[in-house]
C-alpha cells in the first residue's frame, strides 16, 4: 500500500511538473495562448523567404518588412477562402477606413504624433499556385484595398512558404478539396521585420493601437512618446512585465480611444 502511495504521489508530482513546463507556469492553457505569450517574450524574425505581388517584384520578405518608422500588420489569406478569411478581410477593411481616416485628418491627436510613423497592412496569401499576382490584384480591387495602406504577397516557392508558417506558427492544413484549415490571427511585425505581437482577429482595436503606438515608439525619443499607447513597451523587443496580462494586453484599457 505504501509502494502504491509513493508512486501515485510520483506521478502526480510529474504531472504537475509537466503541466507547469506546457503551460508556462500555468499561465496559458491553449496552443494559441501559449504562440501569443512565446512572441511577447521573444519577437521572431522571419526566415530567408522571398515574396512577391501586385506591383511588388521577387524580393526577400524581411527586407519588405523592415522600414524604418513603419509598423506593419499582417495575416494569412488565400483568394478561395470562404469561412474565416471573410472576417479577416472585413477586419482589414475596418483597419484601412481607421488608417485612411487617420492619414487623412492630420489635426487629430494620434495623426499628428503618429507622424512620419506609419501602419500598413499585408495580407500574406499561403495558396501560391493559385494566388498569383493577377488573382491577389484582383481580389485587392474587390476588397477595395489602398495600396497605399493594404498590400497582398505571396511566397511562390513551396519550400520557403513551409519555412514562414512554421517559424510565424500559422497552421494550414489541407482538406483535399482545395480549401484549407488554418488559423487566423492578426499578426503585428515592427519596424526592424520581427514577429513582435499576436492578436486574435477580435482585438482589432488593440492591434491596432499597439501598432501605432511602436510604430511613433520607432520615430521618437522614449520620453516623448505619449497618447494611445503610454504604459507600454516603448521598444520591439519584448519587455519584462510583472504578469503576463501585461504581455497578452500591452495597452492600458484607460488608454484607448
Amino acid at each position: 500500500m505504501l509502494r502504491t502511495a509513493a508512486l501515485s504521489t510520483a506521478l502526480a508530482l510529474a504531472a504537475y511538473a509537466s503541466s507547469a513546463w506546457l503551460t508556462h507556469g500555468f499561465q496559458v492553457w491553449t496552443a494559441e495562448g501559449a504562440r501569443r505569450l512565446e512572441v511577447a517574450l521573444q519577437p521572431v524574425a522571419p526566415p530567408p523567404v522571398r515574396v512577391d505581388g501586385p506591383g511588388t517584384a521577387l524580393q526577400p520578405l524581411a527586407q519588405w518588412l523592415a522600414a524604418p518608422g513603419t509598423v506593419t500588420v499582417v495575416d494569412f489569406i488565400y483568394t478561395r477562402c470562404q469561412t474565416v478569411c471573410l472576417s479577416l478581410g472585413s477586419t482589414f477593411q475596418q483597419l484601412q477606413a481607421d488608417l485612411l481616416q487617420e492619414r487623412q485628418s492630420p489635426a487629430s491627436p494620434a495623426a499628428s504624433a503618429a507622424a512620419p510613423a506609419t501602419v500598413r497592412l499585408l495580407s500574406l496569401s499561403f495558396d501560391s499556385a493559385h494566388d498569383t499576382p493577377a488573382v491577389l490584384q484582383a481580389y485587392a480591387r474587390r476588397l477595395q484595398a489602398d495600396p497605399a495602406v493594404w498590400r497582398f504577397l505571396r511566397v511562390p516557392d513551396p519550400a520557403e512558404l513551409a519555412q514562414l508558417l512554421r517559424r510565424f506558427e500559422v497552421v494550414v492544413v489541407p482538406d483535399g478539396r482545395g480549401d484549407f484549415e488554418h488559423n487566423a490571427a492578426l499578426l503585428v511585425v515592427g519596424p526592424e521585420g520581427r514577429l513582435v505581437r499576436v492578436f486574435d482577429i477580435a482585438e482589432r482595436e488593440l492591434a491596432l493601437n499597439y501598432a501605432r503606438h511602436l510604430a511613433r515608439s520607432a520615430v521618437a525619443p522614449a520620453s516623448g512618446a505619449a497618447g494611445v499607447a503610454s504604459g507600454a513597451s516603448t521598444s520591439t523587443a519584448a519587455p519584462a512585465p510583472a504578469s503576463v496580462a501585461a504581455l497578452m494586453n500591452p495597452l492600458p484599457a484607460s488608454g484607448l480611444p
